[in-house]
């Protein structure tokens, strides 16, 4: 297929031959997932969300408090069973998602309304050990992703909380990637595991027609607090269990953006999140036209520069010698 050929020849990504469905993404394809990375966290930040980092690891006691959860994940979970050649006492699962990881803290950290809202965000990787056609950036056993975990004191603001998060995951796809996307609701069967219900930005692939989700935002109600007793004290002195939310968006966006306006031609990539817009390739035809072919050269820098428009110069031996007519 195309997809994976311009990939490799535009130096988007390499291919690990040691591990099946992992791969090194190269500096091309990491600058436009840093792009939409800002992007992203500038937004977050402005809904008062706070980055943090938990640990990778979640022991199997944790991973399985939630069964409908656990069940939605079974087939993905990667174990750690050995430290060296000594077999563990009891096997510790790799992240598949972080919500068995994290709400401990909450319940921890959380006690009154006036601990609420919560709302953190954590940039990191996730293993889910997929087995069915890994496809770069599409289909992975290791991908990169934000994750928003957010507590709240009522339905009501759980449920803005993801209308919000998927309104700024649209923007994004939108404004950065040039990929229109529509809002919706999963079915019951495609739901989050554990949520009450799960809401999607998605996509179509012009050259094949197929459906992509492109990011999710869940309502998880009170099912994790429960579990985990996340309560607080309400301004009438009651205990209630808080309302949650969670939502992420992965580096599946950039297998979206290239499978949306490449094609078997080469690599196409939207001006805002291009690493380079524009390429000055100075030719001359003369010895003479050298020093003022440069000379235009720098003037045309420094426009490039002020207007804040990434270019590199390709000035080269082979593209600076004298071209004969």
């Amino acid at each position: 297929m195309w997809y994976q050929q311009v990939l490799k020849k535009s130096e988007m990504i390499e291919y690990c031959n040691d591990v099946s469905g992992c791969y090194v993404l190269r500096p091309w394809s990491y600058w436009v997932w840093e792009t939409v990375q800002s992007a992203l966290d500038a937004r977050f930040k402005k809904k008062g969300v706070e980055n943090a980092y938990f640990p990778m690891f979640v022991t199997r006691a944790a991973l399985e408090k939630e069964k409908s959860h656990v069940e939605g994940f079974k087939a993905e979970v990667a174990w750690v069973t050995k430290s060296g050649d000594t077999d563990l006492q009891e096997p510790i699962a790799i992240r598949p998602t972080s919500e068995t990881i994290m709400y401990p803290y909450f319940q921890k950290w959380i006690h009154s309304h006036r601990d609420l809202p919560l709302k953190l965000n954590q940039w990191t990787n996730i293993v889910r050990w997929e087995f069915k056609d890994p496809t770069p950036f599409i289909r992975t056993r290791e991908f990169l992703w934000q994750e928003g975990h957010t507590a709240h004191a009522t339905l009501a603001e759980a449920d803005k909380m993801v209308r919000d998060m998927l309104d700024i995951y649209a923007e994004v796809y939108e404004e950065y990637l040039a990929v229109p996307v529509v809002k919706g609701l999963k079915s019951e069967f495609e739901k989050f595991p554990g949520a009450i219900y799960t809401a999607s930005i998605e996509t179509v692939i012009p050259a094949n027609g197929r459906g992509v989700q492109a990011a999710t935002s869940h309502n998880l109600g009170q099912n994790f607090s429960k579990m985990f007793q996340i309560t607080f004290e309400n301004e009438k002195c009651e205990k209630e269990f808080a309302w949650q939310t969670s939502w992420g968006f992965t580096t599946r966006s950039v297998g979206t953006m290239i499978l949306m306006h490449g094609d078997d031609k080469g690599l196409i990539i939207p001006p805002r999140v291009a690493p380079l817009q524009v390429v000055i390739v100075p030719i001359q035809y003369s010895d003479k036209e050298k020093e003022s072919l440069l000379l235009k050269v720098k003037d045309f820098e420094k426009e490039l520069a002020d207007a804040g428009i990434r270019f590199r110069v390709d000035d080269r031996p082979l593209y600076l010698s004298l071209i004969h007519i």
